[in-house]
């Protein structure tokens, strides 16, 4: 079971649209996937086409050890994986996990439980370094980071690096950046071109080659409660994802050939 979250500490950077797209991609692969929402808004889980206010339980109940993760999850109606959903009850989790014990690694300690369920667990963590993103660091073997390639984006782009070598450092010693995915790219944009070019040259075979395009269709299909890679599959923003799984599978068995 590969673990992985989604992450990076600055808003609107398309997070969540890799986060479903991918574990939808995944899914059409024949990867048997599980999405973990850990952002208390609830979009990927809305994304999936859960309604996140009919929720039983959810991974608030799970962070808290007041249900258990078989209880929680759900399957995506239209993507056919299985989410881990949240809603706003897991704003309160933030306030409630500071005074528990194991506090940062309590979703670790859940999907431990289900290795043998997923081929991969993706988690999307809320644009915040927070006790729930500390979570979802603690619980991945690696961080995919989605990136604009805009100048403000490298900025913030230091910050989270050195979160992941302090997260590595004190936490959990298996947490490495997989990759960095160019995300709502332009081309006929110079300076989306410069800055792309900027981190191939910095971050090297670090970089994942899919780019994916400024696409309306992806930003059209959350309203659907669809994954944009099924809602319209002949959209480029799809193909780039669908791509992209393809390249996240290819990564992950080149490892397994390593070892």
């Amino acid at each position: 079971m590969h673990i992985f979250a989604i992450a990076n500490q600055k808003g609107g950077v398309a997070k969540t649209t890799t986060a479903v797209n991918l574990a939808a991609a995944l899914t059409a692969s024949g990867q048997r996937t599980l999405l973990v929402d850990l952002d208390p808004q609830g979009n990927a889980t809305m994304g999936c086409g859960i309604d996140k206010r009919g929720l039983k339980s959810s991974v608030y109940q799970v962070l808290l050890k007041l249900g258990t993760l078989a209880d929680a999850r759900v399957m995506s109606p239209s993507g056919k994986f299985d989410v881990l959903p949240a809603n706003r009850d897991l704003a309160g989790a933030e306030v409630e996990l500071v005074d528990l014990d194991m506090r940062e690694t309590r979703l670790k300690e859940a999907l431990a439980a289900h290795e043998a369920d997923y081929d991969f667990v993706l988690i999307d963590c809320p644009p915040s370094l927070s006790m729930l993103t500390l979570n979802g660091l603690c619980a991945a073997h690696g961080v995919i980071i989605p990136m604009q390639c805009e100048y403000y984006a490298l900025e913030g782009l230091s910050d989270l690096v050195n979160t992941i070598k302090k997260v590595h450092a004190n936490l959990n010693r298996d947490l490495k950046i997989i990759g960095l995915l160019r995300v709502m790219y332009d081309p006929r944009n110079t300076l989306s071109t410069q800055v792309s070019a900027q981190l191939e040259q910095h971050f090297g075979d670090k970089v994942f080659k899919t780019l994916v395009p400024r696409n309306v269709r992806l930003a059209e299909a959350p309203s659907y409660g669809v994954p944009g890679v099924l809602f319209d599959k002949a959209a480029k923003g799809a193909q780039a994802y669908m791509a992209f799984a393809v390249e996240m599978i290819d990564r992950v068995n080149s490892w397994k050939d390593e070892s």
